[in-house]
């Protein structure tokens, strides 16, 4: 089966491909900068600044403004990349997981322990 077969196989899901990679190379930069506290710390006292810095594309920007985890991967992000920007936050792979799913935290959690018995 082809690669781009696999985009129809799993519905719902944005496969992050070469293709993706491109589209959110911008995005995903921006957020490996997310590893420096000086930009954590300049990126929350300008937001609009800091992504038009990176050069972030009007959807880009808007996931980013909505704090929307399933745009911001629509958009071409990296979830690995993602989880940066969302520890500006506070936020975890749980609540990122929760977002995509759907759910609270906590049924997610809830979910995952289910899972792994």
């Amino acid at each position: 089966m082809k690669v781009d077969q696999l985009h129809h196989v799993i519905p719902g899901t944005t496969i992050f491909d070469s293709g993706q990679a491109r589209k959110g190379y911008a995005l995903n930069k921006m957020c490996f900068s997310f590893n420096s506290a000086d930009n954590r710390a300049e990126f929350k006292r300008d937001e609009d600044a800091y992504c038009r810095k990176y050069n972030l594309n009007a959807e880009q920007r808007e996931a980013i403004r909505q704090r929307n985890v399933l745009q911001l991967i629509a958009a071409g992000g990296n979830v690995y990349y993602l989880a940066k920007f969302a520890g500006i936050f506070g936020l975890d792979v749980q609540d990122i997981g929760a977002q995509q799913t759907g759910m609270t935290k906590e049924a997610f959690k809830a979910k995952l322990l289910e899972a792994g018995r």
